[in-house]
């Protein structure tokens, strides 16, 4: 197989799992669109990505496995998270902001840590991450020989770079339509429905077994 080839197969894998719309990329979303901190949402959304990337095709994938412990532990603190930002979520779409120089600039009082650190919660407090990166991109790419692996998770780890920043910089795009509160408000409450609709599903795997 070539280069190319694995290259392309690890970046179709991995377009294939974050494309699906999630607590994070809506995160993303949110953010690209109130132009807040969009260069660091994005590249630490993608950062994420790369470690457990590599961590998954090093081989950690299988001792992530071995251990439910480890799962049960970042399901219910995802829970916990999710719950509260939906509810914040939910909150906001009460009062809806507009796209215009005044939100803007009262946008600008969130710090970076703040949002660095929302951004770290939103993609490591979902176990989801961790079975899509670690365990099933380290599972397949531990199908290919050794000296094909770090290329097939270069190719997921670039679908990650290009997806997390085409989303949170291609917002800006319907900039136009959120200059409208409604907008937000149905953006607000589309938001807070991903994230409980994931926290029930995460609470209810986790009852279940």
């Amino acid at each position: 197989m070539s280069t190319l080839a694995v290259a392309a197969s690890g970046f179709g894998l991995g377009a294939s799992l974050i494309m699906a719309i999630g607590a994070q990329n809506a995160f993303v979303l949110r953010q690209g669109l109130q132009k807040q901190h969009v260069f660091a949402v994005a590249l630490v959304c993608a950062l994420v990505d790369a470690i457990l990337i590599s961590l998954g095709a090093g081989g950690f994938g299988a001792i992530v496995s071995s251990h439910p412990t480890i799962t049960a532990v970042a399901a219910w603190g995802g829970v916990a998270f999710l719950a509260v930002y939906g509810g914040r979520s939910f909150l906001a779409a009460l009062h809806p902001g507009a796209l215009d120089s005044r939100s803007a600039s009262a946008e600008k009082t969130i710090s970076l840590g703040a949002t660095i650190t929302a951004t770290l919660a939103v993609s490591l407090l979902n176990p989801h991450v961790y079975l899509d990166t670690v365990v099933l991109l380290g599972s397949v790419a531990a199908q290919h020989p050794a000296d094909e692996r770090l290329v097939f998770a270069l190719g997921a780890m670039a679908a990650s770079f290009v997806w997390f920043f085409s989303i949170a910089y291609g917002a800006r795009l319907l900039a136009p339509l959120f200059a409208r509160p409604v907008a937000w408000r149905v953006l607000d409450v589309f938001v807070g429905c991903v994230m409980w609709w994931i926290a029930i599903s995460l609470a209810l795997g986790q009852i279940v077994v």
